[in-house]
């Protein structure tokens, strides 16, 4: 790992080393042949180990898991179980500062209200982070994270694991060998959401189980009473916690679109959706995203872009070259070109382009060992990863726009450079919020 100073681990190895009479140990002799060395280990600590937070901390079980913090005791039971020696944790301020020489890395997998303050409280302290998707609760918090991770020079990445898979791969190779012409719209569509939205504040205040830190779970979040119709699973559907099915699905699909075409800031959101309350996202909602022309990253100029998004059940118009008998599913995407349709990740028809298909397209891009390999490797001094939060920031930019235009009920022309509405000021209330007294970004 690249230090501006002598970390704690060399010190370690050069006064063992000293003490022993011998400079190293080879690494086969520690470990067997090919092991790493238990010197070489990253020292992990990971924030929300409950939900996809319990297989992200499998995810680095390579490394040391030194400590664990979930506010809800109940959730990180399993990994409590699984990891015994680390120390644990309910709120990771009171982790982050005890343990600041102690850790390398810090992994974030709390709701959505709890990744920027978490993720840039590790930052600041210069570890290197795995924070889970969408990056953040609001854009400007995005637009932060970004900027200091690249102030800090420390390896980051954005929990989109199928941005690492083959798929996001072959679709900017296809784009990009001109398979499908030039690209004019993009679509996304999603039986999400499975939590409850459209819906309510309860009002009955059970008390809080005694397992949960309540006060700790709310966090940057505005106070009110516990009630189990937040947790667990339940609050991405709450704006106060959550960022809706576009927050939460968004940055998997959209990311490999993102990509190959090279996205930047929409000029406009509009959109329909179900009725909106200031509690609950709707139950559905489709917007429309217009993206001003660019350059691929190949070089190539493309035209502007139309893109689409649909949840809670909603599905795009079937396009015609779609084969009888074939149907668009409760999820999927489709890439619509001048001279064919990427659907599902296949070219339609596939009748006229089988013969096509048969080769791939020349591989152009590295192909990653999977998302904690290649963020591990980041970490070691590696290449950056490929969802980094200068990738990853953008994405989630471009993703919570579309929040805009749900909350307000408006369409949203969009100042990206200057995260700024200009015809609806209500909204630019929602591009930054205020934090809870305690805690800060």
């Amino acid at each position: 790992m690249k230090r501006t100073r002598m970390s704690r681990r060399t010190v370690l190895k050069a006064s063992a080393s000293a003490a022993m009479g011998f400079y190293f140990l080879p690494r086969h002799v520690l470990g067997g042949r090919g092991a790493e060395a238990p010197s070489d280990k990253l020292n992990v600590a990971s924030i929300g180990v409950g939900g996809k937070g319990h297989s992200d901390v499998h995810g680095m079980a390579s490394q040391n898991i030194v400590a664990l913090c979930d506010a809800d005791e109940r959730s990180a039971a399993a990994a409590f179980r699984d990891f015994p020696a680390a120390q644990r944790f309910r709120d990771y301020r009171v982790m982050l500062d005890k343990l600041a020489d102690k850790i390398d890395v810090v992994t974030v997998s709390t709701p959505d209200h709890h990744h920027a303050p978490a993720s840039m409280m590790a930052l600041k302290l210069g570890k290197h982070v795995f924070c889970q998707k969408p990056l953040t609760h609001s854009i400007c918090e995005a637009r932060r994270l970004a900027e200091v991770a690249k102030e800090k020079k420390v390896a980051t990445i954005m929990g989109i694991q199928g941005h690492c898979d083959e798929h996001a791969r072959l679709l900017c190779e296809m784009i990009w060998a001109g398979w499908i012409g030039d690209v004019k719209e993009v679509h996304y569509w999603t039986d999400r959401p499975i939590w409850p939205q459209g819906i309510d504040r309860p009002k009955d205040t059970p008390q809080a189980p005694k397992e949960l830190d309540w006060d700790v779970w709310l966090g940057p979040a505005p106070a009110r009473p516990y009630h189990p119709a937040y947790l667990p699973f339940k609050w991405r559907g709450w704006w106060d916690f959550g960022t809706g099915a576009l927050g939460d699905i968004g940055c998997h699909a959209i990311a490999a679109a993102f990509w190959a075409l090279n996205l930047g800031h929409p000029t406009s959101i509009e959109g329909q959706t179900s009725p909106v309350n200031s509690e609950t996202f709707p139950s559905w909602s489709v917007l429309t995203y217009e993206i001003p022309a660019g350059t691929l990253p190949n070089g190539k100029k493309r035209p502007a872009i139309k893109l689409t998004w649909s949840d809670g059940g909603k599905i795009p118009p079937r396009p015609p070259e779609l084969e009888a008998g074939r149907e668009m599913g409760k999820n999927g995407h489709m890439v619509v070109g001048t001279t064919g349709t990427i659907f599902n990740g296949r070219i339609i028809p596939e009748t006229k382009f089988k013969d096509l298909m048969k080769t791939p397209p020349p591989k152009t891009l590295a192909r990653s060992p999977g998302i904690y390999a290649e963020f591990i490797r980041a970490c070691k001094g590696g290449p950056p990863t490929v969802a980094d939060f200068q990738f990853s920031g953008a994405l989630t930019e471009l993703v919570l726009a579309g929040n805009l235009a749900v909350r307000t009920g408006r369409k949203i022309l969009w100042d990206g450079p200057n995260m700024r509405c200009t015809n609806v000021p209500e909204a630019n209330q929602l591009v930054r919020r205020e934090y809870r007294k305690g805690w800060t970004l």
